[in-house]
């Protein structure tokens, strides 16, 4: 049977071009690039290159690109360096849709320094109320994502990249989601940036950052002098430069076969609700809350159907509480448990999305006809 891959929020399979770099980086460019002699210079040699090639996407110079695990690992820097260079009375406005990477970090480190920004009920950052808190002075700093990895709901990040400039506070931007599926122009206005390769069809394990230049104490891991002191730790080259290989060969989806899907699956199945309708989401991704059945159930049965998508956040997977994105926009927690998150890659083509509609509606009779069967076997049990 074949599988039909609907989750590539969660990960995105390695793509050609990220294989090819990493085999060849693996076999002949697998030297220390940090060791005395000349050969591993040469490998330095290239791996500043993908350096300077990533910061000519973004249009901003190699210092400010910190190579890392991941946006996780970028994220919890980011906060962690506000905790200690901020005074200590110092808030931070905080969007509360954002990845547990920063959620987390910003409540364990930052506490009651947070202010949570208040949201739409499409799950938008309000302007209105964060241009009065710059402006009055209460936030030193701000960290709103670009694009949210559950609902797929776009922040107006170049908006609050602007504002903040203006008011001289740095921003922290999230754009683990954008970065491959949609173009990166003013993204280098953001103070930082964090992303990660296996969003785009690179490999898990490597990331990148943009910090700003004048931030010259900025460390996320002590130990050697690597990433220009910023980051210890042996330079992950293969890494590197499939990452760089995947990046320059991502591209965007259609949003008209994503909203063919809605369009469909709404018209035929009563009382399924869009999360963020009404606002900017991202060209692939879905979320809707189902009726009646709990997440799980469809997940498994449309994983016997072929198909493979989830509930939402995979690292939130295994908590047994509901969502912390749907809630912060106001959904119920009944509502909240039924929702199905289906994210696309730029691959996905129109028969698999309509393959995806034909196992949703051949599910949906399924689920009630079990249902039924089991009502009537308890009535007439009783």
């Amino acid at each position: 049977m074949k599988l039909r891959y609907f989750d590539h929020n969660a990960t995105t399979p390695l793509c050609e071009a990220a294989k090819a770099a990493w085999i060849s980086a693996s076999e002949a460019h697998w030297l220390n690039p940090s060791s005395p002699y000349r050969s591993a210079a040469a490998v330095k040699v290239r791996y500043e290159a993908a350096r300077e090639s990533l910061a000519r996407h973004f249009d901003v110079s190699s210092e400010r690109v910190i190579f890392t695990s991941g946006a996780t690992e970028s994220n919890n820097a980011v906060i962690r360096y506000w905790a200690r260079s901020l005074s200590s009375d110092a808030c931070v406005g905080i969007n509360p849709t954002e990845h547990p990477s920063v959620i987390e970090a910003a409540k364990a480190l930052l506490g009651s320094r947070v202010v949570w920004l208040p949201l739409s009920k499409a799950g938008v950052v309000d302007m209105d109320t964060l241009r009065d808190h710059i402006e009055s002075g209460t936030l030193a700093a701000v960290s709103v994502m670009a694009a949210n990895n559950e609902t797929g709901v776009i922040q107006p990040w170049q908006a609050i990249a602007n504002l903040c400039a203006e008011a001289q506070i740095p921003y922290h931007c999230d754009a683990a989601q954008w970065v491959g599926k949609l173009p990166v122009e003013g993204l280098s206005a953001c103070a930082y940036v964090t992303a990660c390769g296996h969003k785009f069809g690179g490999p898990k394990g490597v990331g990148f950052m943009l910090s700003p230049e004048s931030v010259v104490d900025f460390r996320l891991l002590d130990g050697g002098e690597q990433e220009a002191a910023h980051r210890a730790g042996t330079e992950d080259v293969a890494g590197v430069f499939a990452m760089s290989a995947a990046l320059k060969n991502s591209r965007s989806g259609k949003t008209k076969l994503r909203d063919a899907f809605i369009e469909q699956i709404v018209q035929s199945i009563p009382g399924v609700e869009l999360i963020g309708a009404g606002t900017d989401r991202l060209w692939n991704t879905v979320s809707m809350s189902m009726p009646r059945y709990q997440s799980v159930r469809w997940i498994r049965a449309l994983e016997k159907a072929g198909f493979l998508l989830s509930a939402g956040s995979a690292c939130s997977t295994g908590k047994t509480s509901i969502s912390e994105v749907l809630l912060a926009m106001g959904v119920d927690a009944a509502t909240a448990g039924r929702v199905l998150r289906i994210s696309a890659g730029a691959e996905t083509t129109a028969e698999d999305w309509q393959a995806l509609t034909d196992a949703f509606l051949v599910t949906h009779k399924l689920l009630n006809e079990e249902a039924d069967s089991m009502k009537s076997q308890v009535v007439s049990i009783d």
